[in-house]
């Protein structure tokens, strides 16, 4: 194998897929990335597969000698990426029985790099022969950015790790919850006429939070590929491939937990909210961290405050359109602002019904978002 490329085109690509090599595999193996390289196409693939989850890129290169070993990503990546901005070249080398090595030479030095052969490393999915889905980039993100916060990161309840994807032929809809708050997002679109969009899948939010990164860089006009058999999937866009294994179970019933009436509601602008509950949090006691809202329907205003009894107290006012009696309710201030910077709009709708019920912030215009927290008791 040989093939020269650019550094930046070559660091860029293998710091994508080493996102999803382990540190410590259960196999040496998966410690490292399939590098492929194929004369005919001019293109070179990298790979990075835990068997859960797993990335495959390809860009155009000068390949002269098509081939294809396996080499250790952090140290591949960590050379690379040090190395300056010009032409490298990948030139395997001798070989020994289980053991294989390549030259990274640039115009300042050579390094000589021990693999493994390729043969060992786990066959990466396919999934092309399942009926596609074809979804629009721009959904999934306005999507993946207004729940991916909400899912849990502890493992002992799997199905909460995951995000849960519906979808038809008009929209789609996202929901993740750590079962302390909910986010759930609704984004419409017209579908193209060879989309035979039916879903309903729970997706590991570590895999999507890989996809977003993949997204983001492209063009919120094109559309992405999404193939999906019993156990595993794959989001496919041309020169990236993310695949990954479902989460089984089923994704709690979260339409339930979502009052549909109130009896306090309050209009806020979001951004100074943010501000005045980062400023009040430097003194939230750091078990709790908790906030308190007063609701004031006379004056039209909100205090935000926080007692610490071993560092003293905050008091904040901003202004509300509320409806509604006067209340008092309290939040843990992390869950709070997680979900308003995540709700895309100038104004949030604030409502809930008694201190011990969920409430629900809501963007006032924009997408359609729900973000649900439960409060926290206030202890007289």
């Amino acid at each position: 194998m040989q093939f020269t490329s650019s550094q930046s085109e070559l660091s860029n690509h293998l710091s994508l897929v080493s996102r999803v090599v382990p540190s410590r595999p259960n196999h040496p193996i998966l410690a490292n990335v399939l590098v492929r390289a194929d004369s005919e196409k001019g293109l070179v693939s990298l790979t990075g597969f835990d068997l859960s989850i797993g990335i495959k890129t390809e860009f155009a290169a000068n390949v002269l000698k098509s081939g294809e070993i396996t080499l250790p990503a952090k140290l591949l990546n960590d050379i690379v990426s040090r190395l300056p901005e010009g032409q490298l070249t990948l030139k395997q080398s001798a070989k020994e029985e289980e053991s294989e090595s390549i030259s990274l030479i640039s115009s300042s030095g050579e390094f000589q790099i021990r693999g493994i052969n390729s043969s060992q490393y786990p066959t990466f999915p396919t999934l092309d022969e399942e009926e596609p889905l074809i979804l629009p980039i721009a959904a999934l993100i306005e999507g993946l950015k207004g729940v991916l916060f909400a899912a849990s990161n502890e493992d002992t309840k799997q199905i909460l790790t995951g995000v849960h994807f519906k979808g038809n032929q008009e929209k789609l809809e996202f929901a993740a919850t750590d079962s302390h708050r909910l986010a759930v997002v609704e984004t419409f679109f017209e579908a193209t006429e060879d989309s035979n969009l039916n879903l309903s899948v729970t997706i590991p939010a570590k895999a999507l939070r890989e996809l977003e990164r993949i997204i983001s860089s492209r063009s919120e006009d094109e559309n992405i590929t999404l193939y999906v058999s019993d156990g595993q999937l794959a989001f496919d866009s041309g020169a990236q491939r993310l695949v990954s294994r479902k989460l089984d179970g089923n994704y709690p019933a979260y339409s339930q937990l979502i009052p549909k009436s109130f009896k306090r509601t309050a209009a806020i602008e979001r951004k100074s909210l943010i501000s005045k509950l980062e400023l009040v949090s430097v003194l939230a006691d750091q078990k709790n961290h908790l906030v308190k809202f007063s609701l004031n329907s006379n004056k039209s205003e909100v205090e935000l405050s926080v007692d610490a009894q071993e560092l003293g107290n905050a008091r904040e006012i901003i202004p509300a359109d509320i409806t509604g009696d006067s209340g008092e309710i309290a939040f843990n201030v992390k869950y709070l602002l997680d979900g308003l910077k995540a709700l895309p709009s100038t104004d949030i709708l604030m409502q809930f019904n008694e201190p011990n019920q969920p409430v629900i912030f809501t963007p006032l215009g924009g997408a359609k978002m729900i973000y649900l927290v439960m409060p926290v008791q206030i202890i007289q």
